[in-house]
């Protein structure tokens, strides 16, 4: 009992520590959709492992009728866990979560087929995934990945990695100490894309080649005077 105390006792300190708009534990515990939702998976999930599986699964919707998030009871998720604003989110049966993992409104963690084995992620220690991401099928998320707004991730992901995009793809890869700073939302501006910085090469290629073709067209010319 005193095991899982603190594990929703670290639950609160994460809501601290990752929203600076809440000031205290008291604030958190009154004021966070997301905390609340996941006290009562807490519940759910103890129901769930004494196999008091129908009972699991209408506390799990209580939860989402009130908080707007749902959460498989089955599902399997580690100390320090944080969903800001939270609406929207849902996570799979089968999504195992490690410790320190952070996730906005609207991401999902769901499967890809209709299967019973194991059909959703597995997410690392230390994981950000921005909202509207939709992370599926039975992949793993590394340690310290961080997962940009609204990317569809259907490959696994490295740990120290930054992705972004449909489907996302690799922009940035980090020192384990840099990866394991805090990073709202998954991703900044000061993360470099390189799709967009190959494309701006080749449009600046495309530039230098016309500007020859047309040198080329002016010699010929002035060589047919």
């Amino acid at each position: 009992m005193e095991s899982k105390f603190n594990t929703i006792l670290q639950d609160v300190d994460a809501v601290i520590a990752r929203d600076p708009a809440t000031k205290s534990r008291t604030e958190a515990i009154l004021c966070s959709s997301g905390l609340h939702c996941i006290i009562i998976y807490r519940f759910s999930h103890w129901l769930w492992s004494k196999n008091f599986r129908l009972t699991a699964r209408i506390v799990s919707q209580i939860a989402r009728f009130l908080t707007g998030i749902e959460i498989h009871p089955g599902a399997q998720i580690g100390k320090g866990f944080f969903i800001d604003h939270g609406n929207g989110v849902i996570i799979g049966e089968t999504t195992i979560i490690g410790d320190n993992v952070t996730l906005y409104q609207g991401v999902t963690l769901g499967g890809t087929g209709k299967e019973h084995a194991k059909r959703h992620p597995t997410i690392g220690n230390n994981v950000i995934i921005g909202s509207g991401a939709q992370v599926l099928g039975p992949i793993k998320i590394g340690n310290n990945a961080k997962i940009g707004s609204n990317a569809i991730v259907v490959k696994e992901v490295p740990a120290n990695t930054t992705v972004i995009g449909m489907a996302a793809h690799k922009v940035q890869e980090l020192s384990r100490k840099e990866a394991q700073k805090f990073c709202a939302y998954g991703i900044d501006a000061s993360h470099p894309d390189p799709m967009e910085e190959r494309f701006e090469k080749l449009c600046r290629e495309l530039e230098n080649v016309k500007k020859e073709l047309a040198e080329l067209k002016k010699e010929k010319k002035n060589d047919a005077k």
